[in-house]
Formats: structure tokens, C-alpha cells, sequence
């Protein structure tokens, strides 16, 4: 049985290249997700801070480096245990 898993892409590497703060975009995507849900963000950096605050938030996350200024960072939600 496989359940649909909701995925969203996001990049930001033109709102940086243009000198705009994408920090409240990727928040508001990050609000919409569910457990077991995935974000995937495009930047030109690996974007270590925001690690740290979407950890807190329940994510966990996978970096890889695509190209010198193209990383690809999958977030995933961590489904909260069962009580």
C-alpha cells in the first residue's frame, strides 16, 4: 500500500542572485507541510542555519552539491511518534 507523499521545489538562487531574502518563501512553504512531507530547496550555498532551524522544527535534512554554486537540500518532516 503506498501512500502519495506530498513533495514541494523550491529555488531561491535568482531571489539571492538579485539580492532578495528568501527566508519568509521557504517559510511559508515550510508551514504547509505535513509529516512525512518533503521540501526541496535549491540555493547556490548549503544553507547551514537554516539546517539548524528547520531541525528544530521536526526536519531532518540531506545536502548535496550539485554544482559550485548549485546545492540541492532535501527536507523531510519527521513524523511525530505516536503517544
Amino acid at each position: 500500500m503506498s501512500i502519495k507523499e506530498k513533495m514541494v521545489e523550491l529555488d531561491v538562487r535568482e531571489d539571492l542572485r538579485l539580492k532578495k531574502e528568501p527566508f519568509d518563501k521557504i517559510m511559508a512553504v515550510v508551514k504547509e507541510l505535513e509529516d512525512g512531507e518533503t521540501f526541496v530547496l535549491h540555493a547556490p550555498f548549503n544553507p547551514v542555519p537554516l539546517h539548524a532551524v528547520l531541525r528544530r522544527k521536526g526536519f531532518e535534512n540531506n545536502a548535496e552539491k550539485i554544482d559550485k554554486k548549485h546545492w540541492k537540500v532535501t527536507y523531510t518532516k519527521k513524523v511525530a511518534a505516536e503517544q
